[in-house]
């Protein structure tokens, strides 16, 4: 009995105690309102075993591409990340027809691809997630349909060019109306306000998202 005590005891001193995966989530007001109660990081870390993973919430209201990449540096990497989820679009075509200060497209890739260099270059793994509503209609009758489609294009092209991770919350936001608004309506099934998550969009969202770090190697 001695023996097999020092055994045990000598095996777990020279068992390295694995650390947790660091997760960020970088993005926009979605991301930041994230980390409220019922929020889609609040809700990952109640369902996820906290041994496995951290999150670490980097969301700003009304940041674009370009806000992200310039606040990169203090917002992500010095928390030496092993994965980042780039959440971000929506403000990039939002603000572009509302307030004239959005991102063209062609911009949008370069800043999204600098990003992902930038964590890439310091071993950190990237998963591309792709914006999802402005106006829950599934009918494409949304005013801004067409660029949120061509922006999820891009961001899937990009995440397959950079051997990065995707979840497309675009297909699966637009497969939930399809089967769960038979009204068609703008918003309140997913979202409060046509943009902003609902408890029924986090959930939606943390399930997608903990899925993609399920599957992720």
């Amino acid at each position: 009995m001695k023996n097999l005590i020092l055994l045990l005891i000598s095996l777990f001193m020279i068992t390295p105690i694995q650390k947790p995966k660091r997760i960020v989530f970088f993005g926009d007001s979605i991301t930041e309102m994230g980390t409220q109660t019922n929020g889609y990081i609040s809700l990952l870390k109640a369902k996820a075993n906290a041994q496995v993973f951290e999150f670490i919430g980097a969301g700003i209201g009304g940041d674009k591409v370009y806000d992200l990449y310039l606040r990169l540096e203090n917002d992500v990497l010095k928390h030496q990340p092993d994965i980042v989820f780039i959440y971000v679009g929506i403000n990039d075509v939002w603000h572009k027809s509302d307030f004239g200060t959005g991102t063209d497209l062609d911009k949008f890739e370069k800043f999204y691809r600098a990003i992902i260099r930038k964590i890439q270059a310091q071993g950190a793994q990237v998963i591309c997630v792709t914006p999802t509503f402005i106006g829950e209609k599934w009918d494409a009758s949304n005013p801004q349909d067409g660029d949120l489609n061509a922006y999820a294009k891009t961001i899937k092209k990009i995440a397959k060019s950079t051997e990065s991770g995707l979840v497309d919350l675009r297909t699966i936001f637009l497969e939930y109306s399809r089967t769960h608004n038979p009204e068609n309506l703008e918003k309140g099934i997913l979202t409060t306000d046509r943009v902003h998550l609902n408890e029924t969009g986090n959930q939606l969202v943390a399930e997608a998202f903990l899925e993609a770090l399920q599957n992720h190697k």
